[in-house]
């Protein structure tokens, strides 16, 4: 992946992640991009979110899914603490 496509995706998963971040601060968490390499997206869940038991299903049945379908060249999404 050209460093040019990397900051594009970067950039539109950062658009994405803005639309989904109200849902997780109304629950009293949130997110931070931490890095984008070759199509692996890592977050970091923040807050609430970083302590949930759910945590994992919303960052993979929420924003990987959201991730995948908004943003071309997306293969996974995984935390990092």
């Amino acid at each position: 992946m050209t460093e040019q496509a990397q900051s594009t995706m970067y950039d539109e998963v950062l658009e994405v992640l803005d639309k989904l971040r109200p849902f997780l601060q109304r629950d009293g968490g949130d997110v931070e991009l931490v890095d984008v390499e070759g199509g692996i997206i890592k977050l970091k869940l923040m807050g609430a979110c970083g302590s949930c038991p759910s945590s994992t299903i919303t960052l993979k049945a929420g924003i990987e899914r959201a991730l995948l379908e908004e943003v071309e060249g997306v293969i996974e999404v995984v935390q990092v603490f």
